[in-house]
This record gives C-alpha cells, sequence and structure tokens, in this order.
C-alpha cells in the first residue's frame, strides 16, 4: 500500500518514510501544499499523512479539498493543540491526527489502525464475491470495479457489516448522514436505487440490496 507523506521538514519525512519501508509501505512524499494536492488528486494513495503547517496551501485547506475528490483517510500531523477541536469535530473531513513531537513507531501504528478500520472486506461464507475498499470509494463484484460516491459508500458500508439485517429508511438516514441534516425517504430510495444501477450494471445476474416490504432495504449476497 502507498502512503502519501506532506511534510516541509525534510528530516521528518525521511524518518517516516524510513520507518514505514520497514513495514513494506511504499511512500509519496511531498513539501509543498499546492504540488502535494495536485499529486493526491491526480494519483491517490492508500492514505495520506498530511502535516498542518506548509508552504502554499496548509493543511485544512489541503483535506478540505481533496476530500471533493476522495475518501482516502488522512491523518493530520499537527503542533497547533489549538486546532485539534476542529480536527476531531470532522470540519475538515480527518480520519485522524497526531501531534508533534511523536514517535515514528507511533505514526506507524495509526496508519495500520487507520487502514484497518477503513478498509472492509468480510470473511463471511460466499462474500469473497463482493469487496469493498473504502481508501479508494470502490466495490469489487467479482473481480470487476464499481466507483461509488462518497454517500453510496457510506450507504453500502452500513449494511455490508451487517449482512441480512433490514434497515429502514431512518437508520440508514443516520448513517450515510452524520451532521444530522434532515433528508426525505426519497432522497434514501434514490441512494439505493443508483447504488443498485452501479451494482447491476458490473454483475446484472445477481441482486445484492433486497427491498424488504413496509420495512426498508437489506443486504445479501446471493
Amino acid at each position: 500500500m502507498r502512503i502519501a507523506i506532506v511534510e516541509d521538514e525534510q528530516k521528518l519525512s525521511a524518518v517516516l518514510e524510513s520507518y514505514l519501508a520497514k513495514e513494506e509501505f511504499d511512500t509519496t512524499l511531498y513539501s509543498d501544499g499546492n504540488a502535494a494536492l495536485e499529486g493526491l488528486i491526480n494519483a491517490p494513495p492508500d492514505l495520506v499523512l498530511l502535516d498542518l503547517m506548509l508552504p502554499g496551501l496548509d493543511g485544512l485547506s489541503i483535506c478540505k479539498e481533496f476530500r471533493k475528490h476522495s475518501t482516502v483517510p488522512v491523518i493530520m500531523l499537527t503542533a497547533r493543540v489549538e486546532e485539534i477541536d476542529r480536527l476531531l469535530g470532522l470540519e475538515i473531513g480527518a480520519d485522524d491526527y497526531i501531534c508533534k513531537p511523536y514517535s515514528p513507531r507511533e505514526v506507524v501504528a495509526r496508519v495500520k489502525a487507520v487502514l484497518r478500520r477503513t478498509t472492509v472486506t468480510s470473511d463471511a461464507p460466499g462474500n469473497q464475491r463482493l469487496v469493498l475498499d473504502e481508501s479508494t470509494a470502490r466495490v469489487l463484484v467479482d473481480g470487476d470495479v464499481c466507483v461509488l460516491t462518497a454517500v453510496e459508500l457510506r450507504l453500502i458500508k452500513v449494511m455490508i457489516d451487517k449482512p441480512g439485517q433490514i434497515f429502514n429508511r431512518s437508520q440508514l438516514m443516520c448513517r450515510i448522514y452524520p451532521d444530522g441534516r434532515i433528508v426525505s425517504d426519497r432522497t434514501i430510495d434514490s441512494h439505493i436505487k443508483k447504488l443498485r444501477q452501479k451494482l447491476s450494471a458490473v454483475c446484472a445476474t445477481d441482486e445484492f440490496i433486497h427491498s424488504v416490504y413496509g420495512i426498508g432495504y437489506k443486504f445479501e449476497v446471493p
């Protein structure tokens, strides 16, 4: 897996690169905010280590803009304690943060933990047919790729995590819109319809998301 290190202090980035290489991660280094954003969008890695203070664009601006294009996990590196509330509040879409000064071993451990949390595959019998990769916002169905929007990604993850469980529209609404916004039942139905269409485009013979009359939806692998 490839880790992008966005850090203008070359000694720090070199140390992180060395520790990650020992754990068999490939790395790409960026020291300038503008170049980093362009590189992240054009060639998304599996995870981003993103310093808050950078020349050019700062880390907050990079993360906000990157989130418009990708759901790849981002770990913020910061020495500015006053920014932590903003990071934890998911205002910018970061998945975790690490305060400077930090131990390189801690960074590697956090990288592994976030990757485990955000890359989901199911070991349940038969579920090898469908694999969800959150880091690239894709579903692989029998090896064929289906690219999802951020909302579709959250929606299918909720159901894949609990195959066979029936979710009503309110439950799905709360899980895919964590900011508490109010949307209608028709919005959920529209997301389900589009998700089904995308899955059907790569696997027309089987249906993975099933309607349960009068209740809601459930996910099952045929």
